[in-house]
């Protein structure tokens, strides 16, 4: 699985803008291009951006992506509370509750 492209980062979202009239009129042409291009599509009213359209894997994708760094801030957050235990008093104290199962 890939969390995150240079594809992803480097691309132009100004070629992905359509207005709210087009995606009713192919909405079905829409949803195809999604799943295959794997690329936005931002959506505008009235001339303004108002919506943001993706593929249901790669939004999937970005969730896994954005909880994984979610646990990486919570990890620092406890490490620069001090909460943290040394790796050998973590292994001794499994191999003790392992042996004791």
């Amino acid at each position: 699985m890939v969390l995150f492209s240079v594809e992803a980062t480097t691309m132009r979202y100004s070629s992905q803008v359509k207005p709210i009239s087009y995606l009713k009129a192919n909405a079905a042409e829409v949803l195809a291009r999604l799943a295959e291009r794997r690329e936005p599509l931002v959506i505008t009213q009235n001339g303004e951006a108002k919506a943001v359209l993706q593929d249901v894997a790669t939004f999937e994708e970005t969730q896994e992506a954005l909880a994984l760094l979610k646990i990486l801030a919570l990890g620092n957050q406890d490490v620069e509370a001090g909460r943290i235990k040394p790796v050998a008093d973590v292994v001794a104290r499994l191999r003790a509750k392992h042996a004791t199962a």
